[in-house]
């Protein structure tokens, strides 16, 4: 019988049967970054100058209605006022006040960051350069999704695929198994044999990634982490008596031929060989079949 081939059996060969997204040049991004995001800095401007205080600006941010314009003046906030603020706080309306009283203290002065910002062009070619890096962040991701999820239903006849294939709501492991220990735990997708969403035909759990980039304590958290989820699934797959229930990560880009990324990935799927399957996008039609999901 012919030996199937694991994950590590492709390393060889690994930037063949990885998927590259295509990108974007500097300078050439400057026109429509500048043009972005022009608004936002004489907004920004605006509330700037009418503002008594770093906090009070903060909090003339948190009024602004418009999400897109609150997120982008809040990371021109964060360059100017307060760096060390998490990104994902300076965008929840609700948390303003409780920033200004956790942050406040070390946020610059309002007299020197009217200054700074005066000292600056408008458009600051700059700083339309830093926020445009944020505009397309998570596409790749996006566009890795949905390939994957046209992949999988052009390949896999006679099952159903569920999760967000864009942008979306990811799928909650307790919304598809009962009693699952970790109810909010978010995965990709979910495979099902049959053309129903039925816990018991469950046959697959997945979590889709495009690695641009990855390297030292990143690398070890995504596989850490991969790996606990990958056992908690398997426990509770066992617990349960769905013993044909499987994970499969598909992680694609270049980040994978950094560091140890590959290896890391292929001594997962060693853990528990034929239970979880580690792919790229160019791997599914060939190790994501139908007889391996029914096996």
């Amino acid at each position: 019988m012919r030996k199937e081939k694991s994950f590590a059996d492709y390393k060889t060969e690994g930037t063949s049967w990885i998927t590259l997204a295509s990108g974007e040049y500097y300078p050439d991004i400057l026109p429509q970054a500048c043009e972005l995001y022009k608004p936002v800095l004489v907004l920004f401007g605006q509330l700037l100058r009418s503002s008594h205080s770093s906090a009070d600006l903060f909090m003339a941010i948190s009024e602004v209605k418009e999400q897109w314009m609150r997120i982008q003046l809040s990371r021109v906030f964060r360059k100017y006022v307060s760096p060390e603020t998490p990104v994902e706080m300076l965008k929840k309306k609700s948390a303003a006040q409780k920033i200004c009283k956790q942050f406040g203290a070390r946020f610059r002065n309002i007299v020197e960051v009217q200054k700074k910002f005066g000292s600056r062009p408008i458009p600051d070619e700059a700083l339309c350069a830093v926020l445009w890096e944020y505009k397309d962040r998570g596409k790749k991701g996006y566009d890795l999704t949905e390939r994957l999820f046209s992949i999988l239903r052009e390949h896999l006849v006679g099952f159903t695929v569920i999760g967000p294939e864009r942008a979306g709501k990811d799928v909650l492991l307790g919304e598809v198994f009962p009693g699952y220990p970790k109810p909010d735990r978010p995965v990709d997708f979910v495979i099902f044999e049959g053309n129903k969403v039925d816990p018991k035909k469950a046959v697959a759990v997945g979590l889709a990634r495009y690695d641009s980039d990855r390297g030292g304590a990143q690398e070890d958290d995504r596989t850490g982490q991969y790996r606990e989820v990958a056992q908690e699934i398997i426990r509770y797959a066992n617990k349960n008596k769905l013993l044909r229930l499987k994970v499969i990560y598909v992680n694609d880009g270049p980040g994978l031929l950094l560091g140890s990324m590959w290896a890391d990935y292929a001594y997962i799927e060693e853990q528990c060989k034929g239970r979880i399957m580690v792919v790229t996008l160019r791997m599914v039609p060939e190790r994501i079949t139908g007889a391996w999901l029914k096996s």
